[in-house]
């Protein structure tokens, strides 16, 4: 059996062409995603996700995490900073300190684009305390048709991002096989007091609250779609109870992309080693 998951036929002739140097794989584009966190009373530890709508281009209908494409005017501007600098994160991710800005700013501005959820606040020792209202609704549609960049929209609000509300938590790269990429760094994050996670999305037709474990069984049985990076995300954050264990979990980040290889005229995605062990094998 090939340690791996089976892709479509379709792709068997796409990779020989870019092993014959026909095809260049397509770029890679960064981006930075979410895993919002929450301790619940009954439930314990759990994950915020949506599912995305079947007419995406990239992963239609799977469950994923709040997060999208770093807009290079994240790094223009020197927000009101607190906690760990660009150049700590770049250190983390391994990036330079440009772009470990726009990956912290993509991450929070992506969050709150698509949760309303905002890791930020008047001080660099509070967060705001809710988002609702009609106010915050027109800012968020203004950060989505990009006629307001992530940075005039913290400093007309006063506002300090909280860089130190978040952790690095992994670094997944997309397949050279597929035909949209993303170079993603992953963040975990607690659920801001005060603060409530909405279904505001429109790239999302259904938000849920669950236990990492049990997202991982529903992927298994094959009631939820994920790609692999969410699977090992979730299989990993199942160890943990609480936030607070999560956030203080030491971690390196490497880098993580599966390869396409093919078998016996069968193509498979071969995971990188150590995280095949999260995703049902073909």
């Amino acid at each position: 059996m090939v340690s791996g998951l089976k892709l479509p036929q379709s792709f068997v002739e796409r990779l020989e062409d870019i092993r014959a140097g026909r095809l260049e794989p397509a770029p890679a584009r960064h981006a930075a995603t979410v895993v919002v966190l929450r301790d619940h009373d009954e439930h314990g530890l759990q994950a915020f996700m949506l599912r995305r709508v079947a007419s995406m281009a990239f992963a239609p209908g799977a469950y994923v995490f709040p997060g999208g494409s770093v807009d290079p005017r994240d790094g223009e501007a020197a927000p009101g900073w607190s906690g760990p600098s660009p150049a700590e994160w770049g250190t983390a991710f391994k990036a330079d300190e440009t772009l470990a800005r726009e990956l912290v700013c993509a991450a929070v501005r992506e969050t709150f684009e698509e949760t309303l959820v905002l890791l930020a606040g008047p001080t660099g020792g509070t967060v705001v305390d809710d988002t609702r209202g009609d106010d915050w609704e027109a800012d968020r549609q203004a950060l989505l048709d990009r006629s307001l960049s992530f940075g005039e929209f913290l400093k007309r609000r006063g506002l300090v991002l909280r860089s130190d509300l978040l952790r690095p938590w992994a670094h997944w790269i997309t397949p050279a096989i597929e035909p949209k990429r993303y170079d993603t760094r992953f963040f975990v994050a607690g659920m801001p007091a005060g603060q409530r996670a909405r279904d505001v999305s429109t790239e999302a037709d259904r938000v849920a609250w669950v236990r990492p474990a049990e997202a991982v069984e529903r992927a298994r049985a094959g009631d939820w779609f994920m790609l692999p990076p969410t699977l090992a995300t979730l299989a990993e954050l199942a160890e943990f109870g609480t936030v607070a264990e999560v956030l203080a979990a030491p971690r390196e980040i490497v880098v993580n992309e599966p390869q396409a290889e093919i078998v016996d005229g069968v193509p498979y995605l071969v995971l990188p080693e150590g995280t095949e062990q999260y995703y049902p094998q073909g």
